[in-house]
């Protein structure tokens, strides 16, 4: 008899570690300090141990724990696993995510609307896909020896082919080749079932969304040519399948008709507002819901008595949470310095397990929590931190509907020659590396054992230290590295009135590599300066330009927790003239160009196209706010990466910046294609990829010039790496920037390009 389906669950749990095992272990297997057995022994204990901790907080029933691994990323490791790219080892793995000295890595973009980032697999016209279960079935039993009946995760088919691109010079789309991914996937299931695997689950997060790839109605579809096959199948385990972030549409009555084992639904309370009769929907489905009521991608605590409410209108379901947990951090527990007041407000991942556990059971079972979540719910309510009445004065004196800086840019960027720049500038978005002596530092003056004075110290030399390199290397736009920054959101976050910031709040956004977002609590301010002493500092070194360097509205939420009492477009407004005051100060103190970074802007993009253009005109207007009031001879920049840029061209086009820097290296220059005459601003395509070890080539960089060329006049064309270089080391640093700059000089020699002679 097959095993039922578990009454509590969860979609998936940070894989990371509550004390970052994996970021060590990755880092120090690619750094070559520790072999694979040592990196296979850690990550082995860091898996059982997520088990127990899981098992420990409520999920005690059999397959209540999913097995959501990945050493690098779940699609990457999906489409190896199903053979949709080739590599069979961990250094093959590692190739296709971070690229080597031979290969350049796979693209890698944002994971719907989160700042997780995933890797792309590339589908040619002859692609074979080759069943590689030893993974999943390695998974499988090392959990069943610790005692623990876990539950596969894998994408979904018709999700790894939609978010897959054409290899290059392919003419057919991925999910033409459907039918031939099936039969590995149900190979794949075969394997399990033999191992005695009941449950897997499939995740189809393709079916809420809108996608460039295909619409909605082709998704169902091909839901339905898939999974027909799939369900047909007689030796499989049961089909858990999925679809988190959102509502599915046309995709809900696919799955009716399907009629899986069980489906999971995101139930949370931004999907139901934005879908008013989905719940009627959903409790008509003929098949076993497990109700996404706990809203994995925000840090609120549940309000459990309307969640209960919710579940009381889907007789016989499972609770689980709306999303994986790996987009929020372990637990609450580990955090020390959270304001009194407000640190019971929140619900990390180890509580979110405690609300589905104690959803399920009722009041009456769970009276406890049920309190503590009353309590919750009073407080903040009631809190003096939420509003602040002169912020709220004054951004209902802001002009209404879309704003705009005067003069134009016509006008504008004739005023801007007077700042000599020469053709071809050459420049980096922002951070430098962030040296172990600077971590060092930062660590120590946080305890108190290192004065302000001494820190003040170590930053101003490290600054120094950068401002010097740019000069040797003949950088013409320069940066002071952001050493004084321990992250480009956080920094800003601790300085502002109405955030928190926590001490552990670690998430992942690709990789090793993690965030700590900060949490809107309130309404926002800025209470002095924040960035002018550093920004003259750097500039008192150098007669060349330094940047000031601010992070924009949209980007400071996108990488925060934000509120979910009002509309962030409140919170956007906030920031935007909070961050228009430290333009003017800039100015004031002799910066002539400001960076506004926006890295984020595609990333808040809504997942249903009808909702996009509400959300794109009041994330363009908040970074029109920060800029509204600048000179016309200061230069505006903005910076955006992984960010799909031709979805949203209109917009960045719309953001009016007098200079934008884009991610395209790993692209080749793809995305310029988007460009029309609609683009008023410079542009600066990123010509060295910062996210892989390797260090291009001066042919290949210049390769990359000459290919944005063919898209963009040499006026208005600007050469830069594709992001910060904070996750760097400085040896491949120095390298990789000092090719930069040859780069430009071979293409400026050459006469290969009418528009350079």
């Amino acid at each position: 008899m097959n095993a039922p389906f578990p009454h509590t669950t969860i979609e998936g749990y940070p894989r990371v570690g509550a004390n970052r095992e994996l970021k060590r272990a990755l880092e120090a297997f690619w750094a070559d300090k520790i072999d694979e057995e040592t990196f296979e022994s850690a990550t082995h204990s860091l898996r059982l141990d997520t088990y127990a901790r899981l098992h420990d907080l409520g999920l005690s029933e059999d397959y209540a724990i999913p097995a959501d691994v990945a050493y690098y990323d779940h699609v990457l490791e999906t489409a190896l696993t199903v053979g949709a790219v080739e590599g069979e080892t961990l250094a093959d793995e590692f190739r296709l995510a971070r690229g080597n000295a031979q290969a350049a890595p796979l693209e890698m973009t944002k994971w719907f609307d989160t700042n997780y980032h995933y890797i792309v697999p590339e589908i040619a016209d002859e692609q074979e896909f080759q069943a590689r279960p030893q993974r999943v079935l390695k998974l499988v039993e090392e959990a069943r020896q610790a005692g623990h009946k876990v539950r596969p995760v894998l994408v979904g088919p018709v999700t790894l082919l939609a978010l897959s691109k054409p290899a290059e010079g392919s003419h057919t789309q991925p999910l033409e080749h459907l039918g031939k991914l099936v039969d590995s996937y149900i190979e794949v299931l075969g394997y399990l079932h033999a191992a005695g695997v009941e449950w897997i689950q499939l995740n189809e997060p393709a079916l809420v969304a809108d996608l460039q790839a295909a619409d909605d109605a082709t998704l169902a579809d091909a839901l339905i040519q898939a999974y027909e096959r799939i369900l047909g199948t007689a030796k499989r385990p049961q089909i858990y399948l999925t679809t988190p972030y959102g509502a599915a549409r046309r995709g809900l009555d696919a799955i009716a008709k399907l009629r899986p084992e069980a489906v999971q639904v995101d139930l949370s309370v931004g999907t139901l507002a934005l879908e008013l009769d989905y719940l009627e929907r959903v409790a008509q489905l003929p098949v076993h819901v497990s109700a996404g009521l706990v809203d994995g991608r925000n840090v609120w605590a549940a309000n459990l008595r309307d969640l209960r409410a919710k579940l009381e209108q889907l007789p016989g379901a499972s609770v689980t949470t709306s999303v994986s947990l790996q987009h929020v951090p372990h637990t609450v527990v580990a955090e020390t310095t959270l304001p009194v007041d407000v640190a019971t407000w929140f619900s990390f991942a180890d509580e979110k397990v405690r609300e589905v556990v104690a959803l399920f059971a009722g009041p009456l079972d769970a009276p406890e929590a049920y309190a503590q979540a009353d309590r919750a719910v009073r407080t903040r309510a009631e809190s003096a931190r939420t509003h602040n009445r002169d912020v709220a004065k004054r951004t209902a004196g802001l002009p209404e509907g879309q704003v705009q800086r005067q003069p134009l840019f016509a006008e504008r960027i004739e005023e801007q020659k007077s700042l000599g720049l020469p053709q071809l500038p050459t420049t980096t978005i922002g951070s430098f590396p962030q040296t172990q002596e600077i971590r060092a530092a930062r660590a120590a003056h946080r305890k108190g054992e290192l004065s302000d004075a001494d820190y003040e110290k170590a930053l101003r030399k490290e600054v120094a230290q950068v401002i010097d390199l740019q000069e040797r290397l003949g950088l013409d736009v320069l940066v002071h590295g952001e050493p004084e920054r321990n992250d480009m959101v956080q920094y800003f976050a601790e300085l502002l009135d109405g955030f928190v910031v926590t001490e552990n709040g670690w998430v992942q956004s690709y990789g090793s590599r993690c965030t700590r977002p900060p949490i809107v609590v309130g309404d926002i301010s800025r209470p002095q300066p924040m960035t002018v002493e550093w920004a003259k500092y750097a500039q008192s070194l150098s007669a060349k330009h330094v940047k000031g360097m601010l992070t924009g509205p949209v980007t400071i939420l996108a990488w925060s927790f934000t509120r979910d009492d009002v509309h962030q477009s409140v919170s956007a407004d906030q920031l935007g003239v909070a961050l228009a005051d430290e333009v003017h100060d800039l100015e004031d103190a002799g910066i002539s160009i400001i960076q506004i970074d926006e890295p984020a802007l595609r990333e808040l993009l809504p997942l249903r196209q009808e909702e996009r253009q509400a959300y794109l005109d009041w994330a363009v207007r908040a970074f029109r706010l920060v800029a509204l009031e600048a000179q016309p001879t200061t230069q505006i920049h903005t910076h955006l990466c992984y960010s799909e840029f031709g979805q949203i061209i209109d917009a960045v086009a719309g953001l009016d910046a007098d200079v934008t820097s884009i991610e395209a290296a790993r692209s080749r220059m793809e995305l310029l294609q988007d460009i029309d005459e609609k683009f008023h601003s410079e542009i600066g395509p990123g010509i060295y990829d910062i996210h892989s070890p390797r260090i291009p080539s001066v042919a290949e960089m210049a390769e990359l010039i000459r290919a944005a060329l063919r898209h963009v006049p040499a006026e208005r064309l600007w050469i830069n790496p594709d992001c910060g270089l904070k996750t760097r080391g400085y040896a491949e640093t120095e390298a990789a920037l000092r090719n930069l700059v040859l780069a430009r000089e071979e293409v400026l020699a050459s006469a290969l390009e009418p528009q350079l002679v």
